[in-house]
Order: C-alpha cells, then sequence, then structure tokens
C-alpha cells in the first residue's frame, strides 16, 4: 500500500519571499523584502480566510507607511498564481512521481481556487502539478490549521482513519503546521533548510518525526522508517 504524503504549499513548495521580487516593481530592494516578509506573517495571523491575502497586504502597507493603487494591488496579488518554488522542489518531485509506493497530495489553508491556482499556473510547479493526486484545502472545514478538525479532514479526503493517523505523513516548512499534525498523531517532516534547528516553545513535547535540510531526502525518510 502507497504511503499517503501530504506536501504543504505555501512555504514548503512555494517560495512566498519570491514575491519580492514582483513588489520591487513598486518599492526599493529593501523595502520590497521587507513587505513580503511582514506580508507573509499577517498572512498566518488572520482568520478570514477569504480575505486573507489581499486583508494582510492592506495591513502590511499600512505597517510601511505606504499604499499601492487598486490597480497595483491587482497585479501584486495577481503573483501569488506565479511563485517560484525552492531550488530542492523539482528534484524531489521528479523522484516522487516515478514511486509508485508514495501516493502524494498537496493539503494547504486556502481556498480550492486559490491553491489549485498556485499549482497549476506557477511557471515552475505547473510541470509537476500531476505528481499530486488531489489538491485538498481547509474550505470544507470552515477552520485552518493548525486547528485538529482540518488533519482529520486530510485523512477522510485520503481514505485513512482519522481515529487512527500514525500512517498518514505531512510535509511542512512550517512549524505551526508540523505541530498541528503531530497533536493528531500524524508522522511529520519538517523542512528546515535554513538549517536553524527545530523551535515551537508554544508545544515543546510535539517534535516533528524527522527533520531534513532539503526536500530531496523525504523519500529517504519515510522508508527508512518502515
Amino acid at each position: 500500500m502507497a504511503d499517503v504524503v501530504a506536501f504543504d504549499l505555501y512555504g514548503t513548495l512555494l517560495s512566498t519571499a519570491s514575491i519580492a521580487k514582483r513588489l520591487e516593481k513598486h518599492f526599493d530592494p529593501v523595502k520590497a523584502q521587507s513587505i513580503s516578509a511582514l506580508w507573509r506573517r499577517y498572512q498566518l495571523e488572520y482568520e478570514d480566510f477569504s480575505a486573507i491575502t489581499r486583508n494582510s497586504l492592506l495591513h502590511t502597507l499600512a505597517d510601511h507607511h505606504t499604499s499601492l493603487s487598486e490597480d497595483d494591488m491587482a497585479e501584486v496579488m495577481h503573483a501569488y498564481d506565479n511563485l517560484s518554488t525552492f531550488a530542492d522542489v523539482k528534484p524531489a518531485l521528479a523522484r516522487i512521481a516515478s514511486d509508485p509506493n508514495v501516493q502524494a497530495v498537496v493539503f494547504s489553508n486556502g481556498t480550492k481556487t486559490m491553491v489549485s491556482n498556485s499549482v497549476l499556473r506557477s511557471e515552475d510547479l505547473s510541470p509537476h502539478a500531476s505528481t499530486f493526486q488531489d489538491v485538498i484545502t481547509v474550505d470544507e472545514v470552515r477552520q485552518y490549521k493548525p486547528a485538529r478538525a482540518c488533519y482529520q479532514h486530510l485523512a477522510r479526503k485520503t481514505g485513512k482513519n482519522p481515529a487512527a493517523m500514525n500512517n498518514l505523513w505531512l510535509v511542512s516548512g512550517n512549524p505551526f503546521d508540523i505541530v498541528g499534525a503531530r497533536s493528531t498523531g500524524m508522522q511529520a517532516i519538517w523542512i528546515d533548510r535554513d538549517g536553524g534547528g527545530w523551535k515551537d516553545a508554544a508545544s515543546p513535547d510535539l517534535q516533528p518525526t524527522a527533520t531534513v535540510h532539503s526536500l530531496e531526502q523525504v523519500v529517504q525518510e519515510i522508508q527508512s522508517r518502515k
């Protein structure tokens, strides 16, 4: 039986930092990088996901005492449909696509439309879209990761028992996502690309099943634990 491996999208496969390049059309490079980073932070704090990306950008621009026209806002928002992947994503997905023992899905906060657009319209990721057997979002749950209901929803969508999730894997570069998965009994691999080590003061007892520095190590980690 194939291992179900759920890949988080934003911050794991797609780099939200890459949107800084688009912001450089409107701001100097230092401010563009600062806006990009703060936008991502606020994006994780908002609760109404239907307006999360726009509202968090407005909040960030206000913090920087600047603004964009409606046309420029629309252009920057559209950039979320064409984020760049991290450098390790393409070779990792090529390996996963050729491995019959891995059933890969995308599992993300956001609406189904937003997440699907990000997968299918990204110049980097779209050639590998067929690697994923499904795109699963929290739309139907009306809650957002790291809520327990989101991971139980993932289990149901992939044919797993939500009451026994130890054979379901999450791969994420976001610590809050790892903690949410582990709290439900899922296995979770944290992508620590910066090599900073695991830190989560809020839930110190919940550790990743494994920590890797490259997405290319994921399949090997899963196979080593069978």
